[in-house]
């Protein structure tokens, strides 16, 4: 933890403030390493400080050797402003994307510091993954492959989709997930076609594409992959087409991927394919995102983020066509980036699967 400290630190100085409250679930686990679910870090040039109530004291010292860890009883506020004055604070940054407004207030009430809002300092120390975050996620994705090699010889006609959902996640969690990564996609049929198509009471049919979109937490880390399958029947030729159109729109995507290259340009790649099929009006997401202690972190590949790709960072590849009324196709792998291309951490088979059960 002593690099990234120093790291934020750097960061401080570069932005004129003493020091950062760091509330974050998200930022407070990377920073201290402590996964308790009550603690507020406190990073000024001099010093870093946990501070945590009794229940969480030994957890705290155990986890975060790094950190002088302070016990507060009362008001946590109090015991905040008191650190500050030994510290010697002037001006304390705090993290205006995650605080309420009235926790701003009660900040400006009993603080007897000048208050900064800042945004996502933490979050832009993140976007680059050491190796052991990748292997976490390396794990992640691979218990997700599992599922997927699993969940092929569940699916059959007259399966609901709530009951493919809840097959995914108790295999996950039993095979070592703490966690589902997100809410389960399992959209069938003309179900396909709504991209964020939460697993419904909808029965599988004959001929239906049905995509799951799915992931799971190991020890802090998420994973994310979609399939989409066709189940009872062979393909027809237009699902063979659509499938075809985003296949090749996500491998040259993931060909583009490299050090250097901005995430808009990633995303146009594979939104020229899909447009120059004729489909550009039904692909109306961004074509992915990066991935870590949260599901969603920045930077995107999105027409809208001009961020540069560095090596280190895991993003997701995810393109799709959705047809409204008919049905839609979203096929969906997580990528490290390295200097010269990047590395497929999904392994899953992306060929059309027929399953006939």
């Amino acid at each position: 933890m002593k690099k990234r400290i120093s790291k934020l630190q750097a960061e401080l100085k570069e932005k004129e403030l003493d020091a950062l409250l760091i509330n974050t679930p998200e930022n407070r686990r990377y920073m201290t390493g402590f996964t308790g679910t009550a603690g507020t870090v406190l990073v000024s040039q001099e010093e870093a400080i946990l501070i945590t109530d009794f229940r969480y004291t030994q957890q705290a010292k155990k986890q975060a050797p790094d950190y002088r860890v302070v016990e507060f009883k009362g008001s946590k506020l109090d015991k905040i402003n008191e650190l500050l004055k030994e510290v010697k604070i002037d001006t304390l940054g705090f993290e205006a994307t995650y605080e309420n407004y009235n926790t701003y207030l009660n900040y400006k009430e009993k603080l007897d510091v000048s208050l900064k809002a800042t945004e996502n300092i933490v979050k832009k120390i993140r976007m680059i993954k050491n190796s052991d975050e990748i292997e976490k996620i390396k794990k992640a994705v691979e218990l997700a492959d599992d599922a997927f090699t699993m969940i092929r010889d569940f699916l059959k006609v007259g399966v609901v989709e709530r009951e493919v959902a809840l097959e995914l996640e108790f295999f996950m969690k039993k095979a070592g997930a703490t966690d589902n990564a997100f809410d389960f996609i399992v959209a069938s049929g003309e179900r396909s076609a709504l991209p964020h198509g939460v697993a419904s009471d909808k029965q599988i049919a004959v001929g239906d594409f049905v995509t799951m979109d799915f992931g799971c937490v190991y020890d802090g880390y998420h994973s994310d992959m979609t399939r989409t399958v066709v189940v009872g029947e062979e393909a027809t030729p237009k699902q063979k087409e659509i499938y075809e159109i985003v296949l090749r729109a996500q491998l040259e995507a993931i060909k583009g991927i490299k050090a250097g290259i901005k995430g808009s340009e990633v995303d146009k790649i594979a939104r020229d394919i899909i447009a120059q099929a004729g489909y550009k009006d039904y692909f109306g997401h961004g074509l992915g995102h990066c991935v870590g202690l949260e599901i969603h972190e920045g930077p995107r590949l999105s027409p809208k983020d001009d961020t540069v790709l560095e090596a280190g960072m895991v993003v997701t590849v995810e393109p799709g066509i959705y047809l409204p009324n008919w049905g839609g196709v979203r096929i969906e792998d997580i990528v490290v980036v390295t200097e010269d291309g990047c590395q497929i951490l999904t392994e899953s088979s992306k060929e059309l699967l027929i399953i006939d059960n």
